[in-house]
């Protein structure tokens, strides 16, 4: 039978082996074995230390990332704070501008009020104005026609410049130029003259017609309910009564000339006793 070897030693087999190369081939056995083992944890080792190092940077980059996702998140929480903190202040200065508001509109009810009820008028005369302005000029010439009428039935004191202005008057109504409030002014304006002669008192020197007879003297009016003249030297006096002049007393023409100096600014005023060219319960 050949030979075989073991390390480089010739080995005979069971029957013509020695215990001395039984031991030998025992301990290479084991050199071997340990070697294999040493090998094998060496790459095990490498392999785990790879793992472990990818294992570590794995872990990293999940914390990193983490990391940037609550940064993100924080912005995110803290830019919705901000808007938060925005709308509250907006939503409080709402509500002080709602305040003020209501407010206001509580103090402007009552104007507002009134106003609505003015405009209410106004609307209700719009839709008669129509027909006021159509019987407008009726209107004005009736009212014409009862102040010239007027003029010829009162005390014909300054009947001339009374009767022209009537004249004036239905002269203006005629005038197409003229707009109707235009008319009605002037016919409001002649109207109101006529109405001062009964609330005041005048004095003027004017000329004195008796029949045949005219002489200038001084006339005194008060009002509508006394008409006098007195001559420049005092001796003749009269009073308008029922439609001609009725001679005055010495008394009374005193009576007249006292009234012409208060009048005129020349003594202060006082009661007068003189007779009334017409009673006062007939004028009212």
């Amino acid at each position: 039978m050949a030979n075989k070897q073991i390390n480089g030693r010739p080995f005979a087999g069971p029957s013509q082996a020695s215990p001395s190369d039984v031991v030998t081939a025992g301990a290479a056995a084991r050199n071997s074995l340990l070697g294999v083992s040493c090998a094998l944890a060496l790459a095990l080792g490498h392999s785990g230390v790879a793992q472990a190092q990818n294992t570590a940077d794995n872990l990293g980059d999940e914390a990193l990332a983490a990391q940037t996702t609550q940064a993100e998140l924080q912005a995110r929480i803290d830019q919705a704070d901000d808007e938060v903190r925005q709308r509250i202040e907006a939503l409080r200065q709402a509500e002080q501008e709602a305040q003020r508001l209501q407010s206001y509109n509580q103090a402007l009810a009552p104007q507002l009020e009134q106003l609505k009820a003015t405009l209410e008028q106004r609307s209700q005369g719009m839709a008669t104005m129509a027909e006021t302005r159509d019987a407008l000029p009726g209107l004005l010439n009736g009212m014409t026609r009862r102040l010239d009428a007027w003029v010829d039935q009162d005390v014909p004191f300054l009947h001339g410049e009374r009767k022209a202005r009537v004249a004036s008057l239905e002269a203006s109504l005629a005038n197409p130029e003229l707009t109707a409030a235009e008319k009605l002014e002037r016919v409001l304006a002649a109207w109101r003259a006529e109405l001062d002669y009964g609330r005041d008192l005048d004095a003027w020197r004017g000329t004195l017609e008796e029949g045949d007879q005219t002489r200038e003297v001084d006339f005194l009016r008060l009002g509508r309910v006394g008409w006098y003249y007195l001559t420049p030297d005092g001796q003749n006096g009269g009073v308008w009564n029922d439609g001609d002049w009725q001679s005055l007393s010495a008394a009374e023409r005193d009576q007249v000339e006292k009234g012409l100096q208060i009048v005129r600014d020349q003594r202060a005023p006082e009661l007068l006793t003189l007779p009334l060219t017409q009673p006062i319960e007939e004028r009212s």
